[in-house]
């Protein structure tokens, strides 16, 4: 028999939503103001970009202290006992801990971005940013050759504009000393390969 999730109150915080998910029972799920947000899958596109990005990002960082992280939970600072986010992709450096169910101090965040979607994304990018580790966040579009990159400044402000990336292109994150041509996220979709005729 298979057991049904509980019903959700109508508000909840962090430690309520982390109680009604179990242990990875809602992993298409995230927190926003206390009030559950379902996330619908991903396209196909969206997914390979997701595992390139995840896959580079693992290969680079082999023998560090860094780590990429797969749709982790990460809790905002602002309002932080009713919002946990979930992102694409985030890389932290510190170690993990038996039953961690957040995220700490991710300094790299990446969305992948769908028409689906995007205001949503949107939205969770500037949550993202109230977090002091945050320095870099990188969203990555799904339906063209093309990214955005926010970075922390020096002064600890986000800029007022993305620095946009454009097909032809370099990604650069500082903050783990990673470069690659943003085409190469891309390389095993329909996006990345040539027209045929």
């Amino acid at each position: 028999m298979v057991a049904l999730p509980k019903l959700a109150p109508s508000r909840m915080t962090v430690a309520e939503f982390l109680d009604w998910c179990g242990e990875g029972t809602c992993a298409s799920h995230e927190l926003v103001d206390g009030e559950i947000r379902a996330m619908a899958p991903a396209s196909i596109t969206h997914g390979v970009i997701q595992s390139t990005i995840a896959a580079l990002l693992r290969n680079h960082m082999v023998g560090t202290a860094c780590k990429v992280i797969t749709a982790p939970g990460v809790i905002p600072r602002v309002r932080s006992d009713s919002n946990m986010r979930v992102p694409d992709l985030a890389v932290n450096c510190t170690a993990d801990e038996l039953g961690q169910r957040a995220l700490p101090d991710p300094i790299v965040i990446i969305e992948i971005l769908s028409p689906s979607n995007e205001a949503e994304t949107r939205e969770n990018v500037w949550a993202y940013a109230t977090i002091p580790s945050v320095r870099e966040i990188l969203l990555v579009r799904s339906t063209e050759i093309a990214a955005e990159m926010l970075r922390r400044q020096p002064d600890g402000n986000w800029p007022a504009k993305p620095q946009i990336i454009e097909v032809a292109g370099e990604l650069v994150l500082d903050n783990i000393d990673f470069r690659v041509r943003l085409a190469a996220f891309y390389d095993d979709t329909h996006l990345g390969r040539p027209a045929i005729g």
